[in-house]
């Protein structure tokens, strides 16, 4: 069994060390947008680019496609693409291209396909599919939304604090949002005003065409589940194998039911608080289920946890920075280390000590050292110089969802979630207060319907215990698309992805054949944490950052960073 945990884990850390996703989140105050013709239409009108591949090294080919910047100008500017792709290591039984996205929105598929294309999938779906990675328009190495000269820049707008929870604090992080806001009103160019998920599924349809597919065959991840069921209701006829997992409802990000919009952000419609709290309530139950095997499962934990969070509430904990000098360790910082750490059930054994040595306050260089440890478990930050993480994602989610007016309703809507979802309520609303001010917003963008029936079966995964994408997500999409299969993890942690040998089972059978699982099939996790001793963390980080590390929104890699 130890062997077994070991492989898992070394595979999941592996393969998704290139995610760089997030599902913190994004609002905009826009006044009502007149509907738009069927988008498809212009997506049809416009050129499919020319591939020219290049050797990038390691196996992997690069590429760079020029597609419309405003689909309603098919012919207009040009912005570009950029792609990379691992050829299939069996040409002759070559089915197609597998197009891949990591989630976000503001993740690179271009550093996803790099860094886990080797791992993911079965052997025989990496022989007969090159699995292609793209960077979305805005992100990256694609055309970018850049609101500053340089990271440095960036920083100096950026909240100082990992979420806001007094009042003098929700008034800095106002501040943060608007200068921002600011500099991309300055600076952004035409791309600010094109960055919806609906033109990504556009381009999406473009680069089906320019690989030769009569079909798409698709997997998203996170928001990456967003933009395939934005392309199975934009292209429904041109849909071979499509798997979402780790699903966001998409009336919640988009509209929200009735007049919801009106009073509740987009990330708090998400109901991502609740999802964290059933998950960190799972790791309640586990630690104290595991005994020694938990280091912080002496007492009740769950008990000892509100009881540390009071503690930090009153006073931060001084703990060494590893230069001579201390950082207070605040409340803020315990409830987003806990959320990252609820990302990847792999790190809770890491975590389990972390918050014992928290816990004890007699030796701060441990709590240090545990922090370190975590840090080191999750994995770090692998992007260019200048990673337009910071308005990569409300390029995105700003400039499509409907929400509030007023920066007040963050403020009512934070205090209102976190009576009801402890530690999370307004940790997972602030992450979008920045829409409230942005300046951008994308006409093309789609509302929905959501209920198109496609060419063939989407499968639609879903894990119980998900801290940011919520299993109800996955319920949600599932009822509303007429082909859809739902599959389902009895397990932990944001996405499905290594999680579980039955769920890659299915996954791997239906990308090459479309054949969904029987209904109603439910799988259970190769681990279950503190179920028997981990491994020494010195070993688990030896064998690299964490899978699902790569999926935590960039306030809490920033914070795990710091």
């Amino acid at each position: 069994m130890a062997q077994s945990w070991n492989a898992r884990h070394r595979l999941r850390r592996t393969a998704l060390a290139a995610l760089v996703a997030a599902l913190a989140a994004a609002l905009i105050t826009v006044p009502s947008v007149s509907a738009k013709p069927s988008p498809s239409a212009a997506a049809v009108a416009a050129a499919v680019p020319q591939l020219d591949w290049v050797d990038c090294g390691d196996g992997f080919e690069c590429a760079t496609a020029l597609v419309p910047l405003d689909y309603d100008r098919p012919h207009g500017t040009k912005i570009s693409l950029a792609l990379a792709r691992l050829p299939a290591t069996d040409p002759s039984r070559r089915i197609g291209s597998l197009f891949l996205n990591p989630g976000g929105p503001g993740g690179s598929g271009v550093e996803f396909v790099r860094g886990a294309g080797p791992f993911l999938y079965s052997d025989e779906v990496r022989a007969r599919f090159d699995l292609v990675g793209f960077d979305p328009r805005g992100i990256n190495l694609s055309t970018p939304l850049r609101c500053y000269e340089t990271l440095d820049d960036a920083f100096a707008d950026l909240w100082p604090i990992a979420f806001p929870v007094t009042r003098q604090e929700e008034r800095i992080w106002v501040r943060s949002d608007r200068a921002i806001a600011r500099a991309c009103a300055e600076r952004a160019g035409p791309i600010l005003d094109h960055m919806s998920t609906a033109n990504v599924a556009r381009d999406m349809d473009l680069l089906r065409q320019a690989v030769g597919d009569a079909k798409l065959t698709y997997a998203g991840y996170s928001y990456g589940t967003y933009l395939g069921a934005t392309y199975a209701n934009l292209f429904p006829g041109k849909v071979r194998a499509l798997v979402v997992d780790a699903v966001l409802d998409p009336v919640a990000w988009s509209t929200g039911r009735g007049d919801q919009a009106r009073t509740l952000p987009f990330s708090t419609r998400l109901r991502s608080d609740q999802g964290a709290l059933a998950t960190l309530n799972e790791f309640f139950r586990l630690c104290d289920a595991g005994d020694q095997n938990c280091a912080f499962s002496k007492g009740n934990p769950k008990r000892r946890y509100a009881r540390l969070a009071g503690r930090l509430l009153q006073e931060p904990v001084q703990l060494p920075d590893g230069a001579g000098g201390t950082f207070p360790f605040t409340y803020a910082d315990l409830v987003g280390t806990t959320l990252g750490a609820m990302y990847d059930p792999g790190s809770w054994p890491d975590l389990a000590v972390f918050l014992q040595e928290l816990w004890d306050l007699t030796s701060p260089q441990a709590a240090a050292a545990g922090l370190q440890a975590l840090r080191a478990r999750l994995g770090g930050l692998q992007q260019e110089d200048y990673p337009n993480f910071i308005e990569g994602f409300p390029g995105v989610a700003c400039s499509e969802t409907r929400n509030p007016s007023n920066v007040g309703a963050w403020s009512a809507a934070a205090r209102a979630s976190d009576r009801r979802f402890p530690y999370f309520g307004r940790l997972w609303t602030w992450v979008s207060s920045i829409c409230e001010p942005w300046p951008g917003w994308d006409d093309d963008h789609y509302d929905g319907p959501w209920n198109r029936s496609t060419a063939k079966p989407v499968l639609v995964v879903g894990n119980l215990f998900d801290p940011a994408t919520r299993y109800q997500g996955a319920v949600t999409l599932d009822r509303l698309l007429p082909r859809s299969r739902l599959l389902t993890l009895a397990g932990w942690g944001h996405t499905a992805l290594f999680a579980s040998a039955c769920v890659d089972g299915y996954v791997n059978r239906y990308l090459l054949t479309s054949r969904v699982p029987p209904a109603g099939t439910v799988c259970q996790p190769d681990v279950v944490p503190f179920a028997e001793a981990a491994p020494p963390a010195q070993t688990l980080r030896a064998a690299g950052p964490s899978s699902r590390a790569a999926v935590i929104p960039p306030m809490i890699r920033r914070l795990m960073d710091s």
